[in-house]
């Protein structure tokens, strides 16, 4: 071969399109349920390991992320499926409406405990359903495996507003957690194959956490209850607003939304390449090949900082199952009305919107997740003190625990996912592990709402065993970060003996390799 050929060879390398530019058809599928288009995904990942690029170009395609499709993910889809509303929407909506006598009466909620049966069993489907959810959503893509998931919420949500009694409300609240089985750890495993470790908490955080969609929810409750037609009530509209948004973003979701970077039309192939690259970098993620997801389930059960992530995310999550249900009845229980307990919750959620912001945007900002950790568990740990000491004797110290307790439990979301996400590799591992950690602790979350037994006492014991399980999770995220600090030095040592040729890889390094550098 010529010295000029070379030279043309190595420059259209550098492009990042001469693969993709072999191919002569668009990425196609037979059915619905058909898996992605590997021969695309490959043309891709090859050319992302030749292509060359500036910094400036790859801030650029990062700017695509946000300004195309990427952040109608990240902050509009979930902020408006949340707040317009959907997942966290739903949970703050069953909140709000439980201090409403007519949605107590229609659904005949006339006790706590039937109160408390209601909100656990949410999470039965929930907890069964996750990790299948995540394999389905690997194999079909995610805007198919989103699409499904928001047209089920949104008419289980439609049905709430015609469903009469307690066995329907029951119902309602199975269908509703199968529905969103899957959706949050499933977010979290797609923004993955976007965003390098350093740059996901910020994203989850800006959509991926209740403190707005709770404002919102607060605001729009607040208004809403006074509504009445001959047809509908003040509740059931709440329901309505939930259902219709939902539905529609469903749909969008299933016409624009790209499943990986390599089907991403408003990518040039060029920037599908570097989009790739940046990546590559990075972790290397894999959309496709590696373990099975019966292999990446068996790697996370034998993975022991699987566990502990699973307790860090299950003790924090005790109070986040509580707190996004009972806010109102909290307030309430202060003295206040029900509407302006409604409208009470909007300040906590507003303030602990910009507390869960500053702490993504830092932990990314430093690159350390634990102390970050355990920074928010301590913030939520003095609130529940101060709940379960001071709940009767001031009305004030009550509700500025209430502000602590809402921006501490919160910000938790985003940093122990965003770490999960950090730590385990390949990406199938990657995939099963977010699910399995959301599984367990959704698991605990069944008995969550039960704690908050002692309505008599105003929740005072569900206060303190809240209190012990942030301790715990503080715990839990301490031995995490040494954990996996003396496995970092223990690699470094490693790798200090390794070959120039076994150090480099063109390959996804796996969490078990010495080569992989484990965020603390």
């Amino acid at each position: 071969m010529s010295p000029t050929s070379v030279l043309e060879e190595n420059k259209v390398g550098a492009e990042g399109t001469f693969y993709q530019a072999q191919l002569r058809l668009k990425p196609t599928r037979n059915h619905f349920f058909a898996p992605v288009d590997l021969v695309h995904a490959e043309a891709v990942h090859r050319d992302a390991e030749t292509v060359e690029y500036s910094d400036e170009e790859e801030r650029q395609v990062k700017l695509l992320f946000v300004g195309n499709f990427l952040n109608a993910l990240s902050y509009p889809i979930e902020h408006s499926l949340r707040s317009c509303p959907v997942n966290q929407f739903d949970r703050t909506n069953i909140g709000n409406v439980h201090v409403i006598e007519a949605f107590n009466d229609n659904y005949g909620v006339s006790t706590n405990a039937k109160w408390t049966l209601a909100l656990s069993i949410f999470y039965v489907g929930y907890c069964l359903l996750e990790i299948p959810a995540n394999i389905l959503q690997r194999r079909i893509g995610a805007n198919r495996f989103f699409f499904l998931s928001l047209t089920e919420w949104g008419i289980v949500s439609l049905s709430f507003v015609y469903a009469k009694g307690y066995r329907g409300l029951l119902a309602l609240r199975i269908l509703l957690g199968i529905g969103e089985a899957g959706y949050y750890a499933g977010m979290i495993y797609y923004l993955s194959f976007w965003y390098k470790k350093h740059e996901l908490a910020i994203r989850i955080s800006l959509g991926m956490t209740g403190t707005l969609p709770g404002a919102f929810g607060g605001l729009i409750a607040f208004g809403l209850v006074r509504a009445h037609t001959s047809i509908l009530a003040g509740w059931q509209f709440l329901f309505l607003i939930e259902a219709i948004p939902t539905l529609v973003m469903a749909l969008t979701i299933l016409v624009f939304l790209p499943s990986f970077p390599f089907m991403a039309r408003f990518l040039t192939p060029r920037e599908r390449a570097i989009a790739q690259a940046r990546l590559n970098r990075d972790h290397k993620p894999q959309s496709h090949g590696g373990m099975t997801g019966w292999q990446g389930f068996k790697a996370v059960i034998a993975d022991p900082n699987a566990w502990l992530f699973a307790l860090i995310y299950a003790s924090f999550n005790v109070g986040v199952a509580t707190i996004s249900y009972f806010l109102p009845t909290l307030i309430k229980d202060l003295g206040f009305s029900s509407i302006d307990a409604q409208g009470l919750t909007v300040a906590p959620y507003v303030v602990g919107w910009f507390m869960v912001f500053f702490q993504a945007w830092h932990s990314d900002r430093t690159k350390d997740r634990g102390w970050h950790i355990m920074l928010s568990c301590s913030i939520s740990f003095i609130g529940y003190i101060i709940l379960a000491t001071a709940v009767q004797k001031s009305v004030g110290a009550a509700y500025f625990a209430l502000f602590l307790v809402v921006g501490g439990n919160y910000s938790l979301f985003p940093l122990v996912m965003s770490w999960a996400a950090n730590v385990f590799s390949p990406t199938s591992k990657r995939g099963v592990g977010t699910a399995f950690i959301v599984s367990i602790s959704n698991c605990i979350s069944i008995a969550s709402p039960q704690i908050y037994f002692d309505s008599e006492d105003s929740f005072r014991k569900g206060h303190a065993i809240s209190a012990a399980c942030l301790f715990l999770s503080f715990c839990a995220a301490f031995a995490l970060r040494t954990r996996l600090s003396l496995k970092n030095k223990r690699n470094g040592e490693a790798l200090m003996v390794m070959s120039l040729k076994e150090e480099s890889s063109v390959s996804e390094v796996w969490d078990s390799d010495p080569r992989y550098v484990f965020m603390t």
